[in-house]
Order: structure tokens, then C-alpha cells, then sequence
């Protein structure tokens, strides 16, 4: 399995099944983590995490809190795609594999600064 990036002319494949997206929330400063697994054709959630609460950010009916950090798994269907938000204006995506932690832009050298990157299962 392999998850393909894509942002605009920009596009790169990483040889993973699995990968973990974070991201920090722009005005409360709290870190979210989602659990990603590639199957299929599809993107499949499996787990979630919030790293503290903030105004609109609560965490979800039946997340368990466990050293300061709310776990919880969304109840959200396999996705064909996930589409992301790059800009200047926010702080970015950082993926993570087994191995490796970098920031999503990285991965995709060349986008432009406002840009919406597209993650999907690589086609086989």
C-alpha cells in the first residue's frame, strides 16, 4: 500500500500503510492527533487524540482522558480522500510514519503557500 500527496502540480507517494496526522489548533495552541491506515482504495481512521480542551474543542462522548491527553476513536466511514488546508496563516500538518516525523509541506517540495494538499490511497 502507498498514500499519495497531491497539492497542485506537486505530488509525491510515500510507501506506508499507516501514518499519524497532527496538527496544533491556530488559536488554542492544543495539539490533535489522528491515526490514519491505508486499506484499499480507501482512508480509514483508527484512533484520535486531543492534547488538552479549549473553547469549542471538547472532546467526544466516550473519549477516555489518560496522563493529560483525551483518547478517543471517531466514528467516521472510510474516506476516499482527505483534503488539508496549507497556509501561512495557521500552523501546518506534521505526518508521521513508524520511522519518521516531518512536516506535511516538506514532504512536497514547491507548493505554493496557500495551497490545499489532497492525501488518498495511492491507486494500484
Amino acid at each position: 500500500m502507498s498514500l499519495c500527496l497531491a497539492a497542485g502540480a506537486v505530488s509525491a507517494v510515500l510507501a506506508i500503510d499507516a501514518f499519524t496526522l497532527s496538527w496544533t489548533h491556530s488559536i488554542e495552541k492544543v495539539r490533535w492527533e489522528e491515526d490514519w491506515r491505508v486499506v484499499g482504495s480507501e482512508l480509514v481512521i483508527s484512533a484520535a487524540r486531543i492534547r488538552g480542551t479549549g473553547a469549542g474543542m471538547e472532546p467526544p462522548a466516550g473519549a477516555v482522558l489518560q496522563n493529560g491527553v483525551w483518547h478517543y476513536r471517531p466514528h467516521l466511514p472510510p474516506q476516499a480522500f482527505l483534503r488539508l488546508a496549507h497556509s501561512p496563516h495557521a500552523g501546518g500538518y506534521t505526518l508521521c510514519t513508524a520511522t519518521l516525523c516531518t512536516p506535511l509541506a516538506d514532504r512536497l517540495p514547491g507548493i505554493d503557500n496557500s495551497a490545499v494538499i489532497e492525501l488518498r490511497a495511492c491507486p494500484p
